[in-house]
């Protein structure tokens, strides 16, 4: 995940992520922070001192904006040791500590990637088998369009996910994806072509309860 000036999310969500109920050494926090100007860089600093899984690296602000987020998940993919990753945001905090094995327990090696849905009765998972796949709602969620209504009901189907599982191998494909400029006149067959999508894979989906 990547962080700028979010000290308070980072105390309250932080210790799910890194008291995962999972096999001793078999999975990592990192945390690249964005060169926060708040207490951000002390508080991983701590965190750093109780657990030996979390890894912190910082990216130097940049010339161009635009490249921000790819720049900052290549560093943090360079210092995984990991095969498989799960990109996600600190305001998303799991449910409960058991969450990742859960997860491992019904991911499908044979997709490239699987986006994440945070939901009322769950998390919905929704595998790919290839980074094409996703082109249109990784583009489209990149280019931060937003939509009238939102909600965890509606946003399965607009394609709004919560979290990216993807191997290593694979991530800088997507990341590629990040830096596409959408013509206007693209967007409504975008977001159409995503709720069409979703409607239909819907029933291939994995729904695991979190509570």
């Amino acid at each position: 995940m990547t962080v700028y000036d979010q000290s308070e999310e980072l105390k309250e969500n932080l210790p799910t992520y890194l008291q995962q109920e999972y096999e001793a050494g078999g999975y990592e926090v990192i945390v690249v922070d964005e060169s926060s100007t708040d207490s951000t860089p002390d508080v991983l600093k701590l965190f750093k001192n109780e657990y030996q899984q979390l890894y912190s690296t910082f990216l130097p602000k940049p010339d161009r904006k635009r490249f921000r987020r790819k720049l900052a998940f290549n560093i943090g993919a360079k210092a995984a040791k990991n095969e498989w990753l799960i990109i996600t945001e600190i305001r998303n905090k799991p449910a409960n500590t058991y969450i990742l094995k859960a997860i491992n327990e019904v991911l499908e090696d044979d997709a490239d990637i699987t986006l994440g849905y945070v939901t009322k009765k769950g998390i919905r998972l929704q595998p790919f088998s290839s980074i094409n796949e996703v082109k249109d709602h990784v583009t489209r969620i990149e280019r931060k369009l937003t939509i009238v209504r939102e909600g965890k009901a509606l946003n399965y189907f607009w394609g709004r996910y919560s979290f990216i599982i993807v191997k290593k191998e694979k991530l800088y494909d997507l990341l590629n994806f990040y830096e596409q400029k959408i013509p206007h006149r693209t967007l409504p067959g975008m977001r159409m072509k995503i709720i069409w999508k979703n409607m239909l894979r819907r029933s291939s989906t994995t729904l695991l309860v979190s509570s």
